[in-house]
């Protein structure tokens, strides 16, 4: 059984950081790409960053860039995503998600793309 589960959400200070991970079962994680997106209430869900497993290349949101991380652990199958100088602006309920793809395909950006999601982990950053 294909498994994502996310941990790391919390609460932060603008200009804080935190590191939220996605810890896989079930799947090859070097077969898969791994997303991650924001919803906050009222809004839609927001593609903030990928990793491909297969070749490491990586895609963040134009909103993200220069703040976000996202790294993979394929040994621990465990994806990581190190945010930075937080903003109250990315206060939102982060999920990871995941799908296989072939070989050298690259990232893969939107949420419909994706096969496997965790619960979500909540993201408050005060003011």
């Amino acid at each position: 059984e294909v498994q994502l589960v996310e941990y790391g959400g919390g609460l932060v200070q603008a200009g804080g950081s935190l590191r939220l991970s996605c810890a896989a079962s079930g799947f090859t994680f070097d077969d898969y790409a791994i997303g991650w997106f924001r919803q906050a209430p009222g809004k839609e869900r927001e593609g903030v960053s990928c990793i491909s497993n297969s070749d490491v290349s990586t895609y963040y949101a134009d909103s993200v860039k220069g703040r976000f991380t996202i790294s993979s652990d394929n040994a621990k199958n465990t994806v990581y995503l190190q945010m930075n100088s937080l903003k109250p602006e990315d206060t939102a309920v982060y999920y990871c998600a995941g799908v296989k793809i072939p070989k050298g395909l690259g990232v893969v950006i939107f949420a419909h793309e994706y096969d496997y999601w965790g619960q979500g982990t909540q993201v408050t950053v005060s003011s």
